[in-house]
């Protein structure tokens, strides 16, 4: 009976770690993509970004995708921009936490709204063990136009996030009906 118990313990205790550590791969605009026609504050406004989480960005290849400061951010400006992407399948880590500021390397088209700042929470991990690594530009395959699907290419970021913030409680919840059916 002993031996029955530690191991619902062990199993319960090792879901809820797995759960509370797992990072999240979110496609910036879903189905749309890094897109002038997508609503990016939108998309963005019911999302929980956490460090260890990654930014998937799809674009036609005619675009880019920059890095900037606030104030670049604020006014669709591109020079000295921290990272500059063209590949039209863009992987960005979130590694820490803080504001984080993306805009179209096409000014009119970042004055359109295309354009993404997203806050990342922090977790007293500085670098998560299985956070998503960038990947080199030469890698990555190269897309003919906009008129790829990009929900064939990635996984919608539509994935449950709320696991992360309820699997303690639930945890604790299987832990205790182990304990009452033991008892």
């Amino acid at each position: 009976m002993a031996n029955l118990f530690l191991v619902s313990v062990l199993s319960i205790l090792g879901m809820a770690l797995t759960s509370i550590n797992a990072a999240t791969t979110y496609t910036v605009g879903d189905t749309s993509g890094w897109d002038i026609s997508s609503n990016l504050d939108t998309w963005a406004n019911d999302k929980k970004f956490q460090v260890g989480d990654a930014l998937v960005f799809q674009y036609s290849s005619s675009d880019s995708l920059c890095e900037v400061t606030k104030p670049n951010f604020d006014s669709c400006n591109t020079t000295n921009a921290i990272n500059t992407y063209s590949n039209g399948n863009t992987t960005v880590p979130l590694t820490k936490p803080g504001a984080r500021y993306f805009i179209c390397g096409n000014k009119l088209y970042c004055f359109g709204g295309m354009k993404l700042q997203v806050n990342v929470e922090g977790d007293d991990q500085a670098s998560p063990t299985g956070a998503p690594q960038t990947q080199p530009e030469a890698s990555l395959p190269q897309p003919s136009s906009k008129s790829n699907n990009p929900a064939a290419l990635v996984p919608s970021s539509s994935s449950s996030i709320s696991g992360r913030d309820n699997s303690v409680f639930l945890a604790f919840l299987c832990f205790m009906s182990t304990v009452f059916w033991v008892v």
